[in-house]
């Protein structure tokens, strides 16, 4: 026995419709947001965004005597992969924790250079609306030369959500130090 459920085709299809409108239209660009080792919350613009990987520590082989900013190597698919600290790169004082089960990697490029940048922890993909990029209000010069622009995420809070520029940071003369 089947009795009326009260639903109509017409109702079914047409909310469907709408969900499909709604995720085909996303506002602004999609982006990758990410924390530091000390709950600073940045983000990459996806296309950016080579790949992200999570790996166990014990895949990075230390290479010695070069900078600390260096974690190692990993090996992506044949490609050798250099991986970096990216707080530290950003003046960071206190090191990516390696000590855990996998470290989150972000692997960004520009043009034929790729680099993994070991970051503290992954937040997810979010459409963040370009238009409302604010200049930086950032204080410390190790990190203004590597920023977009900025996000405010709460007027009361003040806490801003910045927008990383890979390519400044894999043409930063600071590898050369490395």
């Amino acid at each position: 026995m089947v009795g009326n459920l009260g639903l109509s085709t017409s109702s079914i299809s047409e909310q469907s419709s709408t969900q499909l409108q709604e995720l085909e239209r996303p506002e602004g660009e999609l982006h990758l947001r990410f924390y530091l080792t000390f709950g600073q919350e940045l983000a990459f613009s996806a296309m950016a965004i080579r790949e992200v990987l999570s790996v166990p520590p014990d895949r990075i082989t230390p290479i010695p005597n070069t900078s600390p900013l260096l974690l190692g190597t990993l090996n992506l698919r044949g490609r050798v992969l250099w991986v970096a600290d990216l707080g530290q790169f950003l003046g960071e004082t206190f090191a990516v924790n390696t000590d855990r089960a996998e470290i989150p990697i972000i692997a960004v490029e520009d043009q034929e250079t790729i680099v993994g940048l070991a970051v503290e922890q992954i937040v997810g993909m979010e459409w963040l609306d370009v238009e409302a990029i604010q200049q930086s209000t950032a204080t410390t010069d190790s990190i203004t030369p590597y920023l977009r622009g900025e996000w405010l995420l709460g007027d009361r809070t003040h806490q801003y959500l910045r927008l990383l520029d890979q390519k400044a940071i894999l043409r930063s003369n600071r590898w050369a130090a490395v």
